[in-house]
């Protein structure tokens, strides 16, 4: 029996985009499953995915009911996940008390933040997300948005082109490897510098953020430090507002790649700032004819100051590339990865999995997301607290030193009194050895004394993190003591009976022992590291 308590399961909204040029849509039929097995059920708008090539009847199969028109969505959701930010009209149409969950944006648009506060909304802005939470990583629409603006923005660098990026040798001569410069390496500059290093240009990149140098670095570029001074980084993972004497620096550095390079792709944004000037109508008029600038900072007014916003203009020979949908340009990609992010906040709301979202505010994430709460403006969030600074650890007890030891603790090195009474008792052992051991014995003493010192210089004194490569090496010296085991083995000793001395015997025997299992088992620790690098 249902308990009379219990609240019914809520109706999460999935209306169609109307913000011009957007093709993605807010969840994907996959994900509706997934939703409905959290307790809500789904509506979705006629042609909601229809840019993004999800179908009515695809949404129908996973659960979803199809509504036909945006005021009868509206008016039936609960909770209504979109992309865009709602534009007055979709306002007008919210129920009173409904939570949205979008992009909202709200220091560029305070106006829309006192039309959803008058609605009694509780507003979720995926874009306020506290990005340096770990927890909150799986939340992150905007690194997921980021990814795909980057890959996209070097699709449409090299469409525009016209030339290989990648240098070939042909028939009709040899052809150069573009070379691209990405300003910004932040989640949407590492994605270009990685698709465009993966087609082979010569990628070079920037950020004011010193610690992004070895990101850069792996993912194939070359990072390109301004001569100036200053760390870059700002909170929650942002760039911060440079001094003018960094700016001046960097507009030098910037001036000399863009005569270098062939394409440049621009990501610079400060969150509630219009984009930061970069290239300058002088460097592109500096530039290669053919060259081509990708502005994705183009919806916040763009890093160039010849950008025009929604299109690809040429100006002195060089095409400069403005569109603001670059995300919805994969729709699909982008639309699943959107959805996913909805989802697993989906999962943090309703842990009950009884249909029901519950905005916990004194969750961190959630709080950092949560703009309005039931029509009360609660942005901005307050700073994170700090994690505790870890206890220090308690000081190592002094090692005691010994009597008369010169100052050196038991692990340090030996006094040279000591060295000396050792070298004198080792020489004295050798001289007596000398003296009275038989002549074929001091040969076979040599080879001992010999192989040992190799062995501890083969192995012993080698980092051991190159171990594992050095197996074929011990390999091929455990061969060698494998033979000299056979041959003592299989030979008579000089006795006066003709058989073999069995102390020889026997110690030939273990070594051939040994030695087979530091064969066959460096063997198998070989393979195992090769395996490693399969894929």
């Amino acid at each position: 029996m249902q308990d009379p308590l219990a609240h019914p399961p809520q109706c999460i909204g999935v209306p169609k985009e109307t913000f011009p040029l957007e093709k993605r849509v807010a969840t994907v039929p996959d994900v509706v499953e997934k939703l409905i097995k959290l307790g809500f059920t789904v509506a979705v708008e006629s042609g909601a995915g229809e840019a993004a090539n999800f179908s009515d009847d695809a949404y129908r199969a996973a659960g979803a009911q199809i509504v036909d028109n945006a005021a009868a969505l509206w008016a039936a959701a609960d909770i209504v996940f979109k992309v865009r930010p709602p534009s007055s009209e979709e306002v007008a149409l919210m129920r009173e008390g409904t939570t949205l969950v979008d992009f909202i944006w709200p220091a560029q648009n305070p106006e829309l933040m006192q039309q959803l506060a008058a609605k009694q909304a509780t507003v979720l802005a995926i874009d306020c997300l506290p990005r340096t939470l770990s927890r909150a990583q799986k939340m992150d629409a905007l690194t997921s948005t980021a990814g795909v603006s980057g890959y996209r923005a070097v699709i449409e660098a090299a469409n525009a082109f016209g030339r290989y990026f990648n240098g070939q040798i042909t028939a009709a001569g040899k052809v150069p490897p573009a070379k691209v410069f990405i300003a910004g390496a932040g989640v949407a500059g590492l994605a270009a510098i990685g698709t465009a290093a993966n087609l082979g240009a010569i990628v070079r990149a920037n950020d004011t953020r010193a610690e992004v140098a070895d990101q850069v670095k792996s993912l194939g570029g070359e990072f390109v430090k301004v001569d100036y001074e200053e760390d870059g980084a700002g909170g929650g993972g942002y760039a911060k507002v440079m001094s003018e004497g960094f700016q001046a620096a960097q507009r030098a550095m910037y001036a000399e790649q863009a005569k270098d390079a062939d394409i440049i792709i621009t990501t610079a944004l400060i969150p509630g700032k219009p984009a930061p000037k970069l290239i300058t109508a002088e460097m592109v008029q500096s530039m290669k004819p053919g060259s081509v600038i990708v502005d994705m900072a183009a919806e916040q007014g763009g890093n160039c100051e010849l950008t025009v916003r929604d299109a690809a203009v040429v100006r002195h020979g060089v095409t400069i590339i403005g569109y603001t949908d670059l995300a919805s340009r994969l729709a699909k990609q982008s639309s699943t990865l959107y959805a996913t992010n909805l989802l697993r906040l989906a999962e943090e709301l309703c842990k009950a999995k009884d249909g029901v979202a519950v905005v916990n505010m004194d969750d961190d994430a959630i709080r950092g997301l949560t703009v309005i709460k039931q029509g009360e403006v609660t942005w901005p969030a307050p700073p994170l607290k700090a994690a505790p600074a870890p206890a220090p650890k308690a000081a190592a007890a002094p090692v005691e030193q010994k009597k008369g030891g010169h100052g050196h603790g038991a692990s340090g090195p030996l006094p040279a009194k000591t060295l000396a009474i050792i070298f004198a008792i080792a020489a004295v052992a050798f001289w007596f050895i000398g003296a009275y051991a038989p002549a074929a014995f001091l040969g076979h003493f040599t080879v001992f004394v010999l192989a040992c010192f190799i062995g501890y210089m083969v192995v012993w004194n080698v980092t051991p993190a190159l171990h594992t490569p050095l197996m074929s090496v011990t390999n091929a010296i455990s061969s060698i003591i494998a033979i000299g085991a056979l041959v003592q083995i299989a030979s008579p000793a000089a006795g006066s009976e003709g058989r073999p001395d069995s102390l020889i015997t026997w110690l030939a025997f273990a070594a051939l022992v040994l030695t087979a299992i530091n064969m066959f088992g460096g063997f198998a620790v070989t393979r195992r590291m090769l395996a490693m690098f399969r894929k």
